[in-house]
């Protein structure tokens, strides 16, 4: 049948095709299809290597070798270069900026902004992205540096607040936590931090910053706070000490933010016009630097200024392992959300390029980036998507950009760092904030989250307000605690329905979702389907779920005390019972009532049945329940004679699980109310598809092997109890 077009042809237009095939139960199909067993290497397979393989390898383990080997100088070789300089540009001002945010000397953010580019160009897969610091991490390694070297130990007289590099540079040295995730395959582990919480982390993350950058912009002296409720604190701080504020700093930041701003979005909206975005952070900076020089605001109105920049680098040391147990949470959850950006805003332009990115490879690349970095002072490496977006939009092709970038910074390290020496640590500080607000646009994602998902919305909400008032490790932990457990409430409660036919087809559906969905023409089968795994959380609620529409515990006595009668007239040769089973009346049962039980019976009667006093009937006999029964019992009426389980949207059993299910099986076997169950419960139960079981139980009863009758002798408690369960 032809199906191109299928969604613009009106329902009275749809092509009708048919279908002949088998009713396959799964054994069959398997056995028609010849179906085979999967070769699977032994270890010394696995292990031989041969020279394409290990060529494979080494390029898996250096990507550079690939794509380099491959470049076309003349046709991107211009474009890397514009785009080197500009993004080279953007990143020695973000460096010098966000070091702020950790706390340290200036000089350290350029460093983070260069040697992290040295190895990402090595071991890194994506092409477009600018690897440098990032404000949420920068913060979150900041919030360890004032714990573990508060500014009280360094103070430099007449400069406000600030971290003394010298003795700080052995705190913000980055652990391998990366290098180890990526070596043990793990990277699918940062699927668990979902958009909705990123999301709702990086906008808490932003509130951070911009309540850590407002002292500097205010250039008001604070404590310096992390942990719970650090924004409530540095906040009250502010304005207890507001009337401090230093004009010359709070002017040359209100103008720095505004002008960035403004001039960043002249680049947003007219960016398919404009060849080079306007590179506003560095003319700013440029400026403001010179006015400060010319002016004397430092002496004139107390300006915090930068200070020294030293030139060169810093010597080369390995990370202080005495630190090791002191950070190793908050490296953790560092390296997870710096990780977690990085990939995301790779994917974005590996999508837009069409090409792919290797999760595992970006973790090792960045962690062996970080420890290089540490290794020379820095402080830890992601990437930033307004970064990221100047490297792409002025032409970067390949990370060739991102090293022509690293030289700009080693040049500003070497010979211009003296020069931006008069520079405000409130334009700085301003820069950073301008640079927020793709970050607090997220808020806007909100409302959309609310009508598509309301767990997502939650999700975002709840992990924003944790990070906002617990801080950022702590309330990324809480944000993921409570998305697991919107998971676990989703499959402990799952979406359980009872399916219906659509006449004439082979489509089943939820009878309360469509009008048109019926009952099968052919009654006493229902059909139930679970859209979740079934696990020990959930088996109760799946058992409650699934309901039968009778008191089977009920109908099993009943049953047993009318089998015990007929038995008792067999004997006494009122009743007969055939060859094939079948019960005949000798006698008219007119006069005789023996039989008959009555209400006020049937609680004693029970008790006999739970105790399992009743001997095992010694004639086999069948009896139709639908019929009227040879003698007075009144046995509840049973419409269900077969049960479809659809568990198509089933991905996992538990042993719990697989436990009760094999119990409900064997009740059900035992009351042969699935025609598909012979003796033993084997895999001749499972069905390629619903269809093909309903069109089995039809034919069984057509061929009449189907029974609707309870099997005498069930007397375990456990079976018994479950029928309970059912109901």
């Amino acid at each position: 049948s032809r199906w191109s077009g299928m969604d613009a042809l009106p329902p009275e237009n749809l092509y009708p095709y048919t279908v002949s095939r088998p009713i396959y139960s799964n054994p069959t199909f398997e056995e028609d299809n010849e179906r085979q067993a999967r070769e699977e290497r032994t270890l010394r397979e696995r292990l031989s290597c041969t020279c394409r393989q290990a060529l494979k390898v080494v390029k898996g383990v250096f990507p550079v070798i690939d794509w380099l080997s491959r470049y076309p100088i003349r046709e991107w070789l211009p474009s890397d270069v514009v785009s080197g300089v500009s993004t080279g540009l953007v990143c020695s001002l973000q460096g010098l900026a966000y070091a702020l945010l950790v706390s340290v000397a200036p000089v350290y953010g350029l460093y983070s902004a260069f040697f992290p580019i040295l190895t990402y160009f090595l071991l890194g897969t994506s092409r477009h992205i600018s690897v440098g610091p990032f404000p949420v991490t920068c913060l979150m390694v900041g919030s360890v540096v004032l714990t573990l070297a508060p500014d009280d130990h360094f103070l430099l007289p007449g400069n406000g607040t600030g971290v003394n590099g010298t003795e700080a540079d052995g705190i913000v040295a980055f652990l391998p936590i990366q290098v180890v995730m990526g070596l043990l395959q793990v990277g699918f582990l940062v699927r668990y931090l979902s958009d909705p919480l990123v999301g709702g982390f990086t906008t808490a993350a932003a509130f951070h910053v911009l309540i850590s950058q407002l002292k500097i912009v205010l250039s008001v002296p604070t404590n310096n706070h992390s942990g719970c409720f650090s924004i409530l604190y540095t906040l009250i701080d502010v304005f207890t000490n507001i009337r401090q504020t230093n004009r010359a700093d709070l002017v040359a930041g209100l103008l720095t933010i505004v002008i960035v701003m403004a001039v960043k979005e002249v680049n947003s909206k007219f960016r398919h016009k404009i060849p080079v975005p306007i590179p506003i952070e560095v003319i700013v900076t440029v400026f403001a630097a010179g006015i400060s020089y010319a002016t004397e605001l430092e002496s004139r109105y107390g300006a915090s200024l930068v200070h020294s920049i030293p030139r060169g680098f810093a010597p080369a040391q390995p990370p202080n392992t005495e630190l090791l147990w002191n950070i190793l949470g908050s490296s953790f959850s560092t390296a997870v959300v710096g990780y977690a950006v990085a990939v995301s805003v790779a994917k974005v332009y590996a999508a837009k390029h069409d090409y792919t990115i290797d999760g595992n490879q970006e973790l090792i690349a960045f962690g062996f980036s970080n420890v290089f970095c540490g290794c020379f002072s820095g402080f830890v490496a992601s990437t930033a998507l307004s970064r990221t977006a100047v490297q792409e939009s002025t032409g970067g092709k390949s990370q060739m950009a991102g090293i022509i970038s690293a030289v700009m910074v080693m040049i500003v390290i070497l010979a211009l760092g003296n020069l931006l020496e008069p520079l405000q640590k409130s334009v700085l500080a301003a820069i950073v904030v301008a640079n927020l607000k793709g970050m607090f646009m997220q808020v806007t994602e909100v409302p959309t989250l609310w009508r598509q998902n309301r767990a997502d919305c939650f999700i975002w909400l709840a992990t924003c307000l944790a990070s906002v008032v617990l801080g950022l490790d702590v309330g990324l932990l809480a944000g993921l605690v409570f998305e697991m457990g919107t998971v676990v409430v989703r499959t402990q409660f799952p979406a359980c329905s009872t399916l219906g036919n659509i006449p004439g087809t082979n489509i089943y559906r939820n009878m309360k979702d469509y009008k048109n969905v019926r009952h099968l023409i052919f009654p006493g089968i229902k059909i139930f389907k679970c859209n979740a795994p079934i696990y020990f959380a959930n088996i109760d609620y799946f058992k409650e779920r699934l309901r039968v529409g009778f008191d089977s515990v009920r109908v099993f006595k009943k049953r047993n005390k009318a089998l015990k009668k007929i038995h008792k007239l067999i004997k006494k040769g009122k009743l007969r019972a055939t060859e094939t089973g079948e019960v005949v009346s000798e006698v008219s049962l007119g006069v005789d009532n023996k039989g008959f039980e009555s209400e006020q019976d049937s609680g004693r009667e029970s008790g006999q049945v739970e105790d399992g006093d009743w001997p095992v009937p010694e004639v086999e006999v069948r009896v139709d329940w639908a019929l009227e029964l040879p003698v007075r019992v009144s046995v509840p009426k049973v419409q269900i004679h077969s049960l479809v389980l659809d568990f198509s949207a089933v991905s996992f059993l538990d042993v719990v699980a697989a436990k009760s299910l094999r119990l409900v099986d064997e009740i059900v076997r035992k009351m042969e109310a699935l025609a598909f169950f012979d003796e033993e419960v084997t895999r001749d139960l499972l069905f390629l598809s619903v269809h093909d079981a309903i069109l089995f139980i039809k034919l069984e009863t057509a061929n009449g092997s189907m029974q609707d009758a309870m099997v005498e002798g069930v007397r375990d408690p456990e079976i018994s109890g479950l029928f309970s369960d059912l109901n």
